[in-house]
């Protein structure tokens, strides 16, 4: 059976693909996304995947994730993420929590600093 930490990774490399469709197949029915600033909040997999084709827009001009590293395991996984962009070109970090049940995400909370991401949009 594969560790949370390896279901995590794998949603990684999907995202890094570009594969849409390969991520919420590791997402609980009823899992939560948390998206930058805690303000908004998708509930339930249609949801997240409906969100999904239009996130890149989301995202800061020349968002490029250059390293990404998993800390923990059982439960949960978080993921430290650098990033640069065409406004942030030294790069930054952000740190993503997955809670997982049974193998499958069922929260997903991004931690970032929010001045920041703003000014890089």
């Amino acid at each position: 059976m594969e560790s949370d930490a390896q279901v995590v990774k794998r949603l990684w490399e999907a995202v890094i693909r570009g594969d849409r469709d390969a991520l919420p197949a590791d997402y609980t029915e009823d899992m939560i996304f948390v998206m930058p600033g805690q303000n908004d909040v998708l509930e339930g997999k249609t949801a997240f995947r409906n969100a999904l084709e239009t996130f890149g827009a989301s995202l800061p001009p020349g968002f490029t994730m250059t390293s990404i590293r998993e800390i923990g395991d059982a439960g949960e996984v978080v993921s430290i993420i650098e990033w640069k962009s065409d406004k942030v070109p030294d790069g930054s970090q952000l740190a993503v929590l997955f809670k997982l049940t049974g193998g499958k995400v069922s929260e997903e909370r991004w931690f970032i600093d929010t001045e920041q991401w703003k000014a890089a949009l």
